[in-house]
């Protein structure tokens, strides 16, 4: 993708690769622990843990601070002073490039292995049951600090990527993710929850990190399809991946092989780190203009300052009162349509696996079934992204809404009757939330004005992972009732959702986002 490095104005290239080092070497000391439990099916449980995996843990410790204090640029006061008044926008009309399919390529994969992460949580509730001789209400803990982890990680990732740079970033999370693969060798349940909430913190920042550098490179006429099909093809192929190495590994290795396949997957992120370019924004900013106007040209985007009038209504916030029917209808509807993607993805969705084993089903089948009814819905997510550009912003997201309905209804009709193929209703169930989940940001942000734009888009981003938290608190409680109840509970807010969107949604596609601000400020560009 470019050259330039990204490791050169910061700390030490030294550093950064001896906290890798550190990390790898931290993992692999807990792979004789692993292998112990090869004649047991890898059941670990009771097994003292020995020096080798306390000095393993201490090296993963310090090799992400030391990656991080790596990785960290130079003055950084004055690089955060200088790009306040930067501003870089894609062009409007242009035609994608091979490097923007390039980058939308890499970071597909990149999505893919973070979402990957949190899906095999689904996977290896059941053996974690088995192997603790632990409840449901036990084992719920996993989720749920998985789930608090992502969204202290959304904070903490948006802040470093503005000190750190938007490859920085995901270089820093992909070490982590190393890092959280010795859960595959910890005999104690009490070491795997914190293991969880690790590797939610790691995960929580990739997407929004994402869909920045994307907002940042992408034209405008392609951005909306763009963020739309990158983001279903991550969520989709992350779900998928997830059921795929169930389906071939569990039955041989146990539930651990899913987090030890955290150290591959996560050295393939840092070696994907090698095609993603710096964001320009944070080049300018940190004086790298001949780096920065390599990364525009090969992108087509332009910088500019931004004017004094356009930062003091910055400054002064909105100018608009935020009140009124309109406004609140549609941030409450597409509040409560997040609300209800996270309680199908973290609390339906994450139980299906545990509840078709319960029913008869072996680990192998139950994981290939949910592997079919991902690849089921892989091909759906072009048409999502056309739909979305193509057809309408508002009914896409509304039809995504009614498909999740159908797959709910399917999942309740099996559990009445007890007795079918879920491929099919499963299917329903991924294609809905993801279509949904991939164009309900890019939506929201195209809904608002401006000056408004970030705290929209941030309530609603946060509800994305609100109604996960509470079914897995419930789960930790004992409070989860059977998976047709659920069904029939997620069913009403879903309806709720897709009447509300109807009602208060409003079309967006090609619509120009500054139309939204009433005061209508339209700003000269001044070169940088």
């Amino acid at each position: 993708m470019l050259s330039s490095s990204t490791l050169s104005d910061r700390r030490g290239l030294w550093a950064f690769a001896l906290g890798v080092i550190l990390v790898t070497g931290g993992v692999l000391m807990h792979a004789p622990m692993f292998l112990m439990g090869r004649h047991n099916h890898y059941i670990l449980y009771g097994m003292p843990i020995g020096w080798d995996m306390i000095a393993g843990m201490a090296a993963i410790v310090a090799g992400c601070g030391i990656a991080g204090y790596g990785l960290l640029p130079r003055n950084i006061a004055q690089q955060l002073a200088a790009s306040q008044d930067i501003v870089v926008t894609p062009p409007e009309d242009a035609p994608l490039s091979r490097a923007h399919w390039a980058l939308m390529s890499v970071l597909v994969v990149a999505l893919i292995i973070d979402i990957m992460k949190p899906a095999t949580l689904g996977y290896t509730l059941s053996g974690m049951m088995s192997e603790y001789h632990v409840s449901k209400a036990t084992v719920s803990s996993f989720p749920f600090s998985a789930l608090v982890g992502t969204v202290i990680g959304s904070i903490i990732w948006g802040w470093l990527a503005d000190i750190y740079g938007r490859k920085a970033t995901m270089l820093l999370s992909a070490v982590m993710f190393v890092g959280t693969s010795i859960c595959g060798a910890m005999p104690s349940l009490a070491w795997n929850v914190g293991m969880c909430f690790m590797m939610g913190v790691a995960a929580g920042g990739m997407l929004p990190v994402t869909y920045a550098l994307l907002a940042e490179m992408m034209p405008s006429k392609h951005r909306g399809w763009a963020l739309v099909l990158v983001g279903g093809l991550g969520a989709v192929g992350g779900y998928f991946a997830a059921s795929t190495f169930s389906w071939f590994l569990q039955p041989f290795f146990g539930w651990r092989i899913l987090w030890v396949l955290n150290l591959p997957t996560g050295l393939s992120l840092v070696l994907l780190g090698a095609f993603i370019p710096e964001s320009a924004k944070f080049l300018l900013a940190r004086g790298r203009r001949e780096e920065a106007r390599k990364v525009m040209e090969r992108f087509g985007s332009k910088a500019r300052r931004a004017p004094m009038a356009e930062q003091e209504a910055l400054d002064r916030g909105p100018s608009i009162a935020l009140t009124g029917r309109a406004f609140f209808g549609k941030l409450f509807a597409l509040s409560l349509a997040a609300i209800c993607f996270s309680f199908i993805n973290f609390g339906l969705l994450l139980w299906l696996p545990a509840d078709l084993i319960s029913k008869g089903y072996s680990v192998g089948v139950a994981s290939k079934l949910l592997a079919e009814s991902a690849l089921i819905a892989f091909p759906t997510v072009f048409i999502v992204a056309y739909l979305y550009s193509g057809w309408s912003t508002k009914w896409s997201v509304a039809s995504s809404l009614a498909v999740t309905l159908a797959g709910l209804a399917g999942v309740l009709w099996l559990e009445l009757a007890g007795e079918g193929n879920p491929v099919l209703p499963v299917a329903l169930l991924i294609i809905g939330t993801n279509g949904l989940i991939a164009m309900l940001l890019p939506y929201a942000a195209e809904s608002f004005p401006l000056r408004i734009r970030g705290r929209t888009t941030g309530t609603v981003a946060a509800c994305t992972k609100a109604g996960g938290m509470v079914a897995q608190l419930l789960a930790m409680m004992a409070l989860i009732p059977p998976l047709a109840i659920v069904c029939l509970v997620i069913i009403v807010p879903t309806v709720a959702a897709l009447l509300l969107v109807g009602w208060f949604g409003k079309e967006t596609r090609g619509r120009d986002l500054r139309d939204l601000d009433p005061d209508g400020h339209t700003f000269a560009a001044t070169g940088i």
